[in-house]
């Protein structure tokens, strides 16, 4: 699949990791910067992190830690709880929702997960492979796109609504 496909979001930001620690940090650091609610639709071929870059999220929220997190490739869903650090007052509960739609393949599907009653005021949702359905690209709020360059060497590109 292409990365190169036209994007209704603007260019953010662009990172580059090493190594799959270097991608779980970049995780820890993108939670900080994607405050719910949130609905984020994460783009790359398989085996290029997304996962990874998922476990660094879910870290920074204290709801799991890193080797915990897995793959919804089967499952379909999994939902992590923790706390988000605002810049004043307390921290807030947070959800975090890690779907995977490549097993999904009609419209009529998507709708039987519920993505609809996820969208909270608490809710992260990062929804891999959801570029395949429109209805989630025009919800979104950006994409985090990852390129497999060599090795364990990832081009993370993070876009965000204008």
């Amino acid at each position: 699949m292409s990365q190169e496909s036209v994007s209704p979001f603007a260019i953010s930001h662009v990172y580059t990791t090493h190594s799959s620690d270097e991608t779980i940090a970049l995780g820890r650091k993108l939670a900080k910067q994607l405050p719910p609610p949130k609905m984020m639709v994460l783009r790359g071929d398989l085996g290029a992190g997304k996962t990874t870059l998922v476990k660094g999220m879910v870290a920074a929220l204290g709801a799991a830690e890193p080797e915990e997190v897995t793959s919804p490739t089967f499952t379909l869903i999994h939902e992590y709880e923790g706390q988000m650090e605002p810049r004043e007052g307390a921290a807030r509960t947070v959800r975090l929702y890690h779907l995977d739609l490549y097993r999904i393949e009609s419209q009529r599907q998507l709708d039987t997960l519920g993505i609809e009653e996820l969208l909270t005021p608490e809710s992260i949702l990062l929804i891999e492979w959801g570029e395949k359905f429109p209805w989630i690209v025009a919800h979104s709020d950006g994409e985090i796109v990852m390129d497999s360059i060599r090795g364990d060497e990832r081009r993370i590109t993070l876009r965000l609504r204008a």
